[in-house]
């Protein structure tokens, strides 16, 4: 134990030293979280401006339009034909344009079928999916109460007519994210790849400083020979500090952002604990392998949007390329978000999760193989 509080000392003191270790593990942590967390501080997005043209300029079709211009997520710019409409839309004035066609109440009241035309800039996915949902909620919802009408008209009651208007009445309740916002979906999976990516370069760094400086012999020495005593003595400094600011973003961060948590805070504890550690172990591995901090960093920092990508968290694991499937279970950040998602957003806990946590395990005890095999290889120790 002594050997192991020698180089915590030791560790100490080198990153207070190192003013680029020091801002990679204590300062960056806390800035990213709170400056990536802010853009979607507001969860989604409201007003998104679409082009209206009214044709038929009846009372039908006002209703439609105030409908839609009161919903919070669309703000209605009146224009006059579909050539003006095409130009605002080219120019990224509005994000798409709602046409409704002459004589559209007239055939409503003549029992005919009437058409309303929604034309959408996909190019941007989250305002066009977003105007899709709520135009198809205003129509169905106006619709419905035309039907409501008629059939009242036809001498029945508000029950038989509600009845008639809506003979299949749909429950839809969405679980987890209630809003449907995406920055509910995104905040909890963003503040835990900070997390990651920050230790993960921070400790590869670390170790190639120990290389690049000729201080590695130091800590063998330091660690009484023993590659155990190395390792625990070099993490255990970044484990405490990052279950601290693991523990601050659950708390703190999540209130900020107003990210609820469904789960139990010490199953979500332990479960960080397990990733910490094996990130850990793996960002000396990587280390292990360069001769240069500067190297290090320039490579590691451009591994955080591949790594996003592949955990199946941006894009569903199932539709991942089978290869891409295989190299992301690889890694420990795709058992420890499935798990850890599934404690914060769907109130899981660890036996829930159970092949998630033995995934991580069995990444952990495996990292640790490699990671002792690797640092006897290395011939400033191997020649003790």
């Amino acid at each position: 134990m002594k050997e192991i509080f020698q180089i915590i000392k030791r560790e100490a003191q080198n990153v207070s030293k190192d003013s680029s270790l020091f801002m990679i593990l204590l300062l960056a942590p806390i800035v990213y979280a709170f400056m990536y967390g802010s853009i979607y501080l507001n969860k989604g997005e409201e007003k998104v401006k679409l082009a209206l043209i009214d044709a038929d300029g009846t009372a039908i079709s006002r209703l439609l339009t105030d409908q839609l211009n009161s919903t919070p997520m669309i703000d209605i710019i009146p224009v006059s034909d579909i050539s003006e409409a095409n130009e605002k839309l080219y120019n990224g004035e509005v994000e798409g344009y709602f046409y409704i066609e002459k004589d559209m109440e007239k055939h409503i009241l003549s029992q005919k079928q009437v058409n309303v035309n929604l034309v959408l800039n996909a190019s941007r996915f989250l305002p066009s999916s977003d105007l899709l949902s709520a135009v198809t909620k205003v129509c169905l919802t106006v619709g419905a109460g035309v039907r409501k009408t008629y059939f009242n008209k036809q001498g029945m009651n508000d029950d038989q007519s509600m009845k008639m208007t809506n003979p299949i009445n749909m429950d839809y309740r969405p679980l987890y994210n209630s809003g449907m916002t995406y920055g509910a979906f995104l905040l909890p999976g963003l503040l835990a790849i900070i997390l990651q990516q920050t230790l993960l370069i921070g400790v590869a760094a670390s170790f190639a400083s120990e290389r690049e400086e000729k201080k590695l012999i130091n800590l063998y020495n330091l660690s009484g020979r023993n590659i155990s005593k190395l390792l625990i003595g070099k993490s255990s400094l970044y484990f405490i500090i990052f279950m601290i600011f693991g523990l601050f973003f659950v708390t703190i961060n999540f209130s900020v952002f107003g990210v609820e948590i469904r789960g139990n805070y010490l199953d979500l504890a332990l479960l960080m604990a397990l990733f910490i550690a094996t990130i850990l172990v793996f960002g000396i591995l990587i280390g292990s392998f360069f001769k240069s901090k500067l190297f290090t960093f320039q490579v590691m920092v451009f591994s955080s949007y591949p790594i996003f990508l592949i955990t199946g968290y941006s894009m569903p694991y199932q539709a991942l390329p089978k290869l891409i499937q295989l190299f992301s279970n690889m890694l420990p950040t795709t058992p420890f978000l499935k798990a850890y998602l599934s404690i914060v957003q769907a109130g899981g806990g660890l036996a829930d999760n159970l092949p998630s946590i033995f995934h991580l395990t069995v990444l952990l005890l495996i990292f640790m193989v490699l990671c002792i095999i690797r640092l006897k290889s290395l011939s400033i120790i191997n020649k003790f």
